[in-house]
């Protein structure tokens, strides 16, 4: 594990993938970051690169070639990313195109991704570069996934997610392949609070495309504001925990599943970036202990 700190927080990434692995507050002791139990779900905070959860049939099309992509890209569990840069606050990863990663996807590229401390705050700053001749078709995502309940004598249903203004949500449903169908249903109407219970990820994440609001704080009703993630950089957010698991994810994402519709077209696909050739690109996001 790569490890940083300052007087408030430690950190600890995991080389493969660059995962985080370990977000806690020395001031109180207390892990924020799952710990990963396969009993639920054995991820902590997959990185999304260059797609987010499922294609249709599991591939792309482009230029006509059809190419096999795994959920969630091929950044998490990767080992062939390496540490760039360790600085006293800061820990640069990246992974480079390689023979390999140019069979599943036909771009020259760069993905660079840092974790800095900042005294309460851990910001997650990604760096994409185009190394091709053409362009670059990605998304990019977090998956960060934190503690909920945080305290033996707390519950589930003691939290709630607090966004940073009044809005009327509605998610989209999944259907059993993983894939973004056109059926809605409403999550907030003119409310800025989502309940955590055991039921409310029994049809999945949720999913809201271009999402107005671009701060949500996790709270306990006991100790009030546990931490923030805010995600400027991301137009949609995805919220999701296995249904009866300890832990809630909050999920900055450029761009989403396939959609049932697709016709698989890696440059139409819905929410995809483009990135000409020679360009680079830059998103963050950051978790702010409270």
């Amino acid at each position: 594990m790569h490890e940083l700190q300052n007087e408030s927080l430690s950190i600890k990434v995991n080389p493969v993938g660059a995962e985080l692995s370990s977000l806690k507050n020395l001031e109180t002791g207390i892990e924020h970051l799952w710990q990963g139990n396969p009993e639920f779900w054995a991820s902590q905070a997959p990185n999304l690169f260059p797609v987010i959860g499922v294609l249709k049939e599991g591939k792309f099309i482009f230029e006509n070639k059809e190419y096999q992509m795994p959920k969630h890209g091929f950044v998490r569990h990767n080992e062939n990313i390496r540490l760039k840069e360790k600085t006293v606050n800061k820990l640069v990863f990246q992974l480079d195109y390689s023979a390999e990663t140019l069979e599943i996807y036909p771009f020259k590229f760069r993905f660079e991704i840092s974790f800095q401390l900042n005294k309460k705050s851990l910001t997650v700053h990604h760096h994409i570069f185009n190394l091709d001749d053409k362009p670059l078709y990605f998304s990019l995502g977090g998956h960060p996934a934190f503690n909920a309940p945080i305290s033996e004598n707390e519950v589930y249903e003691d939290y709630h997610l607090e966004f940073d203004r009044k809005m009327d949500l509605r998610t989209y449903i999944l259907n059993e392949n993983g894939l973004v169908s056109d059926t809605t249903e409403g999550i907030l109407d003119n409310e800025d609070k989502i309940r955590l219970h055991k039921e409310l990820f029994a049809k999945d994440a949720l999913i809201f495309k271009n999402i107005p609001s671009k701060k949500v704080v996790l709270k306990s009703r006991n100790s009030g504001s546990i931490l923030s993630v805010e995600y400027k950089d991301f137009k949609n957010l995805g919220i999701w925990a296995k249904p009866g698991a300890p832990y809630v994810c909050i999920e900055p994402w450029l761009g989403i599943a396939d959609v049932e519709g697709t016709d698989q077209n890696l440059k139409t696909k819905e929410g995809i970036e483009t990135l000409a050739a020679g360009k680079d690109f830059q998103a963050a996001y950051s978790i702010d202990i409270s």
